[in-house]
């Protein structure tokens, strides 16, 4: 059941249950002016860690904005949000990017790589602000670009990669730091339909092999098939 609500949650705690992601009485509006424009409302949700959910919806249902506020990316108007135990509700702003950086891997549409670094620069890009050490980040980033079969393209620049191998760095540079969640906003949206199923089988791999956890946005319901959890939006309220 899409709105599948775990025990009550004391303070920041989520009880004996492995939930990763608890979301209580979520809202979200915008002001202009003197109107408020509703976007979500009262969202109660629970993610179980090494999850695989899909988000659909019709466009304007709200899927990005709940996938925004699970990251970290935009605060709620009203409710509480509990990734691995923390309120990310409640952090500043400056607390919040370091939480994402920390925790959260991300996956876009259209792969938001450098142009004018490698597959092996991109990915190694957000250890740069670590204390690893060369060595260290160099054998990071051979073993997860491995993990996504790109070991042979580690120095092709993404103009000399397929829209496929693109989204495969993409992915590696969202598990790179080994965050505690990833969230994919359309991830195969720019694909054709078999470079999708292997981006897809990549991300199922990813939770069956590695237990990683995975929140996706998608408007396609083959995509949306591949997920354990399907959940659905409509004009803000989940359904089942």
């Amino acid at each position: 059941m899409a709105g599948n609500v775990a025990a009550d949650v004391p303070g920041t705690g989520v009880g004996d249950a492995a939930w990763l992601v608890v979301i209580r009485g979520l809202s979200k509006y915008y002001v202009r002016g003197d109107q408020v424009i509703p976007v979500l409302a009262d969202i109660n949700l629970d993610v179980v860690a090494g999850d695989f959910v899909a988000l659909m919806g019709p466009s304007g249902s709200g899927k990005s904005t709940l996938l925004n506020l699970i990251a970290g990316i935009d605060k709620p108007s009203a409710g509480q949000i509990h990734v691995a135990g923390v309120d990310i509700a409640q952090l500043t702003e400056s607390e919040l990017a370091g939480w994402r950086a920390a925790h959260v891997g991300f996956i876009f549409q259209f792969y938001n790589l450098m142009p004018v670094l490698t597959a092996f620069q991109n990915v190694e890009l957000p250890l740069q602000l670590t204390a690893l050490s060369r060595r260290e980040r160099r054998e990071r980033v051979e073993n997860t670009l491995a993990l996504v079969g790109l070991s042979d393209r580690m120095e092709h620049y993404p103009n000399e990669l397929s829209g496929g191998q693109q989204q495969r760095v993409a992915i590696a540079r969202a598990l790179i730091g080994d965050p505690t969640i990833i969230v994919a906003d359309e991830p195969t949206g720019d694909l054709d339909r078999t470079t999708a199923e292997e981006i897809l089988g990549l991300l199922d791999a990813l939770v069956r092999q590695i237990g990683k956890t995975i929140i996706m946005v998608t408007h396609d319901p083959k995509a949306a098939g591949r997920a354990a959890r399907l959940i659905h939006l409509e004009k803000g309220v989940l359904v089942d």
